[in-house]
């Protein structure tokens, strides 16, 4: 993102993380490369505290911003109340909360954040894509200036949002969305090619940190759900998960066991997916894990069997693709694509949405 010209008097933006796991702690690493450059384009980050679920440090006099060793940091217990308002703080100064967790309980209170005065950036999907009354508090609180970003919610730092915002912005209107929106899916889809057991492909992806901790939480398909609910919110569609048709790929004997014993059995998937696979070959197409929401308002989440000439055939790896059929692009529809998973990434799309609020911001004393 290009960045403004040097001004006399510097733009200062306090910041406060919540959630340094993975996601969070590459954030850091990406903002304390950045503030040489950023400094001398007029934009100081000010990075006031760092707090975990259990545990905070405020006044982040780290040099490194991502010493979060106990050697490095005087911790406390967490307390987001008092977290919140030491990043605000009592000067009037431009305060702004990163919510890297995968919490619904911080969630819930973005709108207080947001009323209070501080801007909210996130990839937590849990506030797009969860009760409807929520996120309509958490848009009304952006009412006082403060502002809500959530590129990172789908598909990493792929620009899907903000596409989708300025083709509704100009007046177009959204017809369709059908996409890849798992880089997990993506990458073990690209993969199976009935050479290995799939159970093995995932365990592979679970060494390279592809998968959750328990691989089921992507092979359900409820985080592809989310991020289909939320483009559809996006367009002023009153979707809620519940109203979305998901097909697990987790048969039922495996979805029974405890979390701590399902590596050890992820064979139950072998058979369904290997029926699978033969499938897509006898029709000659591909197997390809795609969301899609119909003109009708349908929206679905599925293993589907796809021609080979079809945009999502052509992905590479962990590649996210997102197809919009709008009435300007209704013949020929948009196509958004590239990496849709790991941690650099992510914070990379949380990183642009903090930009885009520092842009519009004016300088105080």
């Amino acid at each position: 993102m290009a960045l403004p010209t040097i001004t006399a008097r510097q733009r200062v933006l306090a910041v406060g993380l919540i959630g340094p796991g993975r996601v969070g702690s590459a954030l850091l690493d990406q903002l304390r490369t950045a503030q040489p450059r950023l400094a001398r384009a007029g934009l100081e980050l000010k990075l006031c505290g760092v707090a975990a679920s259990r545990r905070m440090w405020l006044d982040a006099d780290d040099p490194e911003l991502n010493g979060r060793h106990d050697s490095a940091q005087t911790w406390r217990p967490s307390d987001l109340d008092e977290f919140a308002a030491h990043v605000r703080g009592t000067d009037g100064r431009h305060a702004l909360l990163i919510d890297c967790s995968a919490s619904d309980a911080v969630a819930s209170r973005y709108a207080d954040w947001l009323a209070a005065g501080l801007h909210v950036v996130t990839p937590n999907k849990l506030a797009g894509s969860g009760p409807m009354r929520r996120l309509q508090a958490i848009r009304s609180a952006c009412g006082v200036g403060t502002r809500f970003r959530y590129e990172a919610t789908v598909c990493a730092g792929l620009p899907v949002v903000q596409t989708l915002r300025d083709l509704l912005d100009t007046g177009d209107a959204l017809l369709a969305v059908e996409g890849m929106f798992s880089g997990t899916l993506a990458w073990l889809c690209h993969r199976y090619d009935g050479s290995r057991p799939f159970s093995a492909l995932v365990r592979e992806a679970h060494a390279l940190g592809y998968t959750e901790p328990d691989p089921r939480d992507d092979l359900s398909g409820l985080d592809v759900a989310r991020k289909l609910v939320i483009l559809a919110r996006e367009a002023g569609w009153s979707l809620s998960l519940e109203d979305v048709d998901v097909e697990s790929l987790v048969p039922p004997e495996l979805a029974a066991l405890p979390a701590d014993t399902v590596m050890e059995h992820l064979d139950h998937l072998d058979a369904p997916m290997a029926a699978q696979l033969a499938k897509a070959r006898a029709q000659g197409g591909v197997l390809r894990h795609v969301a899609s929401l119909d003109a009708h308002g349908h929206a679905s989440v599925q293993l589907a069997v796809l021609p080979a000439a079809h945009p999502f055939a052509h992905t590479r790896l962990t590649d996210n693709i997102v197809q919009f059929t709008t009435h300007r692009y209704r013949e020929n529809p948009m196509l958004v694509q590239g990496p849709g998973a790991g941690p650099e990434v992510t914070a990379a799309g949380v990183f642009a949405d903090l930009l885009r609020i520092a842009e519009g911001l004016e300088v105080r004393a």
